[in-house]
């Protein structure tokens, strides 16, 4: 037997033996405004042993839909008078499986089921199937299944802000333990104490939090509820940027942050990394130094400057000012680059780098 033909006698066919769950006697628990008793709650659909319970007399079906023809109702009239949604299935979980299989066997070899199933996807993406559907709302009152469910997820909702608030709490009583542990191993009596001595000697907070035993941003994130005042302390200082280079500064010796780059960057030609790797500071935040005293980055500064030593060198050794006078000399007497190669000592690449 087909799925299909399985579903149709599923729903449709008749069961003159009803099994006890059927057979089941059910309290009235209700009745309508026109006098209709119910055995099942308005806007709930109960389903038992796979079954679904029929509002209008509580027997237990394998589809309520197929049934409601022996009470002389529509699905509709159903739906409307138990608050359901119109959309809700009135099949149990074993009839609605066999009907997808059936569907999904005609969706791939029925060809109106997949013209249908198409114009029908072309309806959804252009949008007019929920302007249909808005408009069929339109004016109508939500049933008392959907009042239900939205109530339902309020209450979720509720449950959740609450379990929520408790794991802030939970996760605010760890950091104050996290940051009250950090400042008594250092010597301090709270982490505001900490931070307040360690920003005014130009301590990044980074630097503060890896000194502490934590990531980077620790008390970037975190410092703002431990303790405001602190955080704000912190705050204001970042506004003065060059309050970070204090300590290296006075390891240093130099007055200012100007006259300390100047000196290690443009006189003994460090790079970046070699000044951040000497400061404690990142390489962004020697950049930053670096435009905002107006001095000019020179990109690998110590193989450059190694490379204009050997130039001048090389050059000297011959008998010119520089290597571009020496290349040029030599090219217009008709040198080759061998031939200057071979005097000069140097590879060719080199040299004709260095061509003018």
């Amino acid at each position: 037997m087909s799925a299909e033909l399985a579903v149709k006698a599923a729903a449709t066919s008749p069961q003159p033996f009803p099994s006890p769950a059927r057979r089941q006697v059910r309290p009235v628990i209700g009745v309508l405004s026109d006098g209709t008793a119910h055995f099942a709650p308005t806007g709930e659909v109960l389903i038992e042993d796979g079954r679904v319970v029929c509002h209008l007399c509580g027997l237990l079906f394998q589809s309520v839909t197929a049934h409601l023809r022996a009470h002389g109702w529509t699905k509709l009239q159903y739906c409307e008078a138990f608050g359901l949604e119109r959309g809700q299935s009135l099949e149990g979980p074993d009839t609605r499986k066999l009907r997808s299989t059936a569907f999904s066997a005609r969706l791939i070899f029925d060809p109106a089921i997949r013209e249908g199933s198409a114009a029908g996807r072309a309806r959804a993406r252009a949008g007019d199937l929920t302007r249909a559907a808005s408009a069929a709302a339109r004016g109508r009152r939500f049933p008392e299944q959907r009042l239900k469910k939205n109530a339902r997820a309020r209450t979720g909702l509720h449950l959740s802000a609450a379990a929520a608030a408790a794991a802030r709490a939970r996760a605010d009583l760890h950091l104050s333990d996290v940051a009250a542990m950090a400042a008594a191993r250092l010597g301090f009596a709270d982490i505001g104490a900490l931070v307040t001595a360690r920003v005014d000697e130009g301590t990044s907070l980074a630097a503060v939090s890896r000194e502490m035993g934590q990531h980077k941003d620790w008390l970037h994130r975190h410092l703002p509820r431990l303790d405001p005042v602190a955080a704000e302390l912190a705050r204001r200082r970042r506004k003065q940027p060059d309050r970070t280079w204090l300590p290296a500064l006075r390891r240093f010796g130099h007055p200012d942050v100007h006259a300390y780059l100047r000196d290690r960057h443009v006189v003994r030609h460090m790079t970046v990394q070699a000044i951040a790797a000497e400061a404690g500071l990142s390489q962004h935040s020697v950049l930053s130094a670096l435009s905002r005293h107006g001095l000019t980055r020179t990109a690998h500064a110590a193989k450059r400057h190694a490379a204009a030593l050997r130039a001048a060198e090389v050059a000297s050794m011959l008998g010119f000012p520089t290597i571009e006078d020496y290349i040029t000399s030599r090219r217009a007497r008709g040198w080759t680059w061998n031939a200057i190669s071979a005097e000069s000592g140097q590879p060719q690449t080199w040299l004709r780098r260095h061509q003018g």
